[in-house]
């Protein structure tokens, strides 16, 4: 079944591919995408099993949602989308952010804030259990050196806005 079918039978939900994952992240359905088959094409389902497996329960309390935001700045961990912003992958879309696992509960994570942080929907969907390294400080500068003037004033306001009480010490 591919999305041009599922659109009907979605009866109007915009959200159909979130649904898709729910059903089979949180509910346990085996339904597989071109991550999991790669004779799939992106926007291709297969339901392999139409009974599900036991499901994770995914309990992540407000304050510990809070707590990830806060502490990963309202930005993807993986591509560094900014919520509520266009997002870079996708221009027609603002970026929505959800909470995921560092180490996936499948693979025995817990849901912790230290194993839990901001992910965009682009790279929760396409994350699949994978972790990327966090870049070093080296590797961070050498990429801000390389920009252009423009990008850098760019990385420079958008750091005196997140860190605005250290700026204003560092100014005096």
């Amino acid at each position: 079944m591919d999305g041009n079918e599922l659109r009907p039978i979605a009866n109007g939900i915009s959200e159909w591919a979130r649904r898709i994952r729910e059903l089979r992240d949180e509910e346990g359905f085996q339904i597989h995408t071109h991550n999991d088959q790669s004779d799939l094409k992106p926007g291709q389902y297969v339901l392999v099993n139409a009974k599900p497996l036991p499901a994770f329960q995914r309990d992540i309390s407000k304050e510990s949602r809070a707590l990830v935001l806060d502490r990963n700045g309202f930005t993807c961990q993986m591509c560094g989308a900014v919520a509520g912003e266009p997002h870079p992958g996708n221009p027609g879309q603002k970026t929505r952010l959800h909470i995921g696992h560092i180490i996936d509960k499948s693979m025995g994570g817990s849901d912790d804030p230290s194993n839990l942080r901001a992910t965009c929907s682009v790279c929760n969907e396409g994350a699949k259990n994978l972790t990327l390294d966090r870049p070093s400080l080296t590797k961070l500068l050498v990429q801000v050196r390389r920009s252009t003037g423009s990008d850098q004033l760019e990385v420079l306001k958008w750091l005196i806005g997140k860190y605005p009480i250290q700026s204003a010490k560092l100014a005096n």
